[in-house]
């Protein structure tokens, strides 16, 4: 006998509150004893099935809240209207949580993906390599679950869908308006994508970009973010990187070559110099005694060019570097080598009347 007709003296719609209200308490009950059950299993499993299980509590929560409420609708004495409405929020909820659930397993796997790779050392190229790499593909697949499930749950409304396999269908204004407003959306994602692919820029690599020095920082689905030297953040859309030209000074190796120019006298000691020079970049910290070399490299109306060339594992202590030769060099020139500086000469002729006055002073006839 159905439940409605043995309890005909209450009203439907108490009787439905009731039924809606035990399921959910059945809902509740049931799910605390599954996700103990769920996980004494995934104890002895990896971190993955692990990590799983304990992040899922919420949505496991609202599976199972789902199934109570779906039965109790069968039990509940509801008129079509309300029968069709309940579905509809059913069917909207189980979309949304397939998506919940679908961006959990992927964080948790690119989280624990990660864990291998470490940013903070001075090798760092193949840490930044996967993990600019897992972050871009993380956004682009997070984008895409939830436009997907954004679409499913729109597509269960009769008009809506109908609007949709009108817009994709027809080539009217529409469609080309919709096509202009997700250009820039399109173009990012798939610059994310490929960037991901090729990678020409990584986390933490070193750029110049529209005159800028910087660190990336963070990579984005539609943008990036560089942390420049002066703690500034320079912001970037994803396509810039495609369809520019910048410097990447850590593409490859992070290590680089630091270039000091310097103008002195004619006079100057050069291999004086080229042995101080050794010995600044020899006492320095943050030399890689890779590269050091001192060159006349121009002469100048009056002054000669000397470059010098000394490496460092990075842009930032390459930088360091120069800046510690040129003082300590020009420290050392103006102590021991005051002649090596540059100087202007000029020739003043005498005045005729001046010669004059000097071979009378000294009795001397023209």
């Amino acid at each position: 006998m159905p439940i409605s007709a043995a309890l005909g003296w209450a009203p439907s719609w108490l009787l439905s509150l009731v039924i809606f209200v035990a399921a959910v308490l059945v809902a509740l009950l049931a799910h605390r004893v599954l996700f103990r059950l769920a996980t004494r299993l995934a104890a002895g499993r990896d971190m993955f099935w692990r990590s799983l299980v304990s992040r899922d509590e919420g949505a496991s929560r609202f599976a199972v809240m789902i199934v109570a409420l779906g039965a109790a609708s069968r039990l509940a004495p509801l008129t079509p209207g309300q029968a069709a409405v309940l579905s509809q929020v059913l069917l909207v909820s189980f979309i949304v949580l397939l998506a919940w659930m679908a961006r959990t397993a992927l964080h948790i796997w690119t989280t624990i993906y990660l864990r291998r790779f470490k940013l903070d050392t001075d090798d760092n190229l193949l840490a930044r390599k996967h993990v600019t790499q897992a972050r871009i593909l993380q956004r682009v697949a997070t984008t895409l679950i939830t436009v997907v499930a954004v679409s499913a749950a729109l597509m269960t409304f009769e008009g809506v869908r109908q609007y949709g396999v009108s817009l994709l269908a027809s080539a009217g204004a529409a469609g080309i308006i919709a096509g202009f407003a997700l250009q820039p959306l399109l173009k990012n994602l798939f610059a994310g994508i490929q960037l991901a692919v090729t990678q020409p820029i990584r986390l933490d690599d070193a750029l110049i970009v529209e005159g800028e020095w910087g660190n990336v920082e963070e990579i984005t689905s539609t943008y990036v973010v560089m942390r420049l030297w002066d703690l500034r953040r320079l912001i970037l859309p994803l396509s810039y990187f495609i369809e520019k030209p910048f410097q990447n000074w850590t593409r490859e190796d992070a290590r680089l070559i630091g270039i000091v120019m310097i103008y002195l006298d004619y006079r100057a000691p050069i291999e004086i110099i080229r042995k101080k020079v050794s010995e600044i970049v020899a006492g320095s910290p943050v030399w890689d005694q890779r590269v050091v070399v001192v060159q006349v490299t121009d002469f100048r109306e009056s002054t000669l060019e000397l470059r010098i060339l000394a490496s460092a594992t990075s842009g930032g202590k390459a930088f360091d570097l120069r800046c510690e030769i040129r003082e300590k060099l020009i420290a050392f020139l103006q102590e021991h080598h005051p002649e090596a500086l540059p100087r202007h000469r000029a020739e003043i002729a005498p005045d005729p009347g001046d010669t004059a006055q000097l071979f009378q002073g000294a009795g001397i006839s023209r």
